[in-house]
């Protein structure tokens, strides 16, 4: 059994998390969390599904450098790595994700009130970072 994968669109306020089947085919949003739980979340809902992978996006400028936001991904990515080290962990391009995920919810009818809910852009953002890497396979 492969497990399932993890994906985080990783905020300093929230972070969106997206995951696999366990067959790692169907990216599918699971919630978007306050970014100081995050680890307690984590602890929760590895207890009951087995994650072989955790995907994190990397934000990029247009040019290719780096967001100011990657020195808080960094700090997560160390947490990450200190607390579950039987987990692998890749980088995906995020640079489009949020304007996609909110082309996917105008694309899926929702309304102007429905669409200013930012946790459920980042939920879909990571939905998208997850994609792109199943994708990449």
């Amino acid at each position: 059994m492969k497990g399932r994968i993890l994906a985080f669109d990783f905020g300093k306020k929230r972070t969106g998390i997206a995951v696999t089947d366990e067959l790692q085919l169907i990216a599918s949003g699971l919630t978007t969390i306050e970014t100081k739980g995050i680890f307690s979340f984590l602890d929760t809902y590895l207890k009951d599904e087995n994650v072989s992978l955790f995907v994190v996006g990397e934000p990029k400028q247009m040019d290719y450098t780096e967001s100011e936001s990657e020195i808080l991904i960094q700090e997560f990515l160390q947490k990450l790595t200190n607390k579950f080290p039987e987990i692998k962990i890749k980088r995906v391009d995020e640079r489009f994700t949020s304007k996609m995920a909110f082309q996917t919810m105008i694309d899926s009818g929702l309304n102007k009130k429905q669409r200013q809910n930012k946790a459920l852009i980042d939920e879909i953002s990571a939905t998208i970072i997850l994609q792109t890497y199943l994708e990449q396979l």
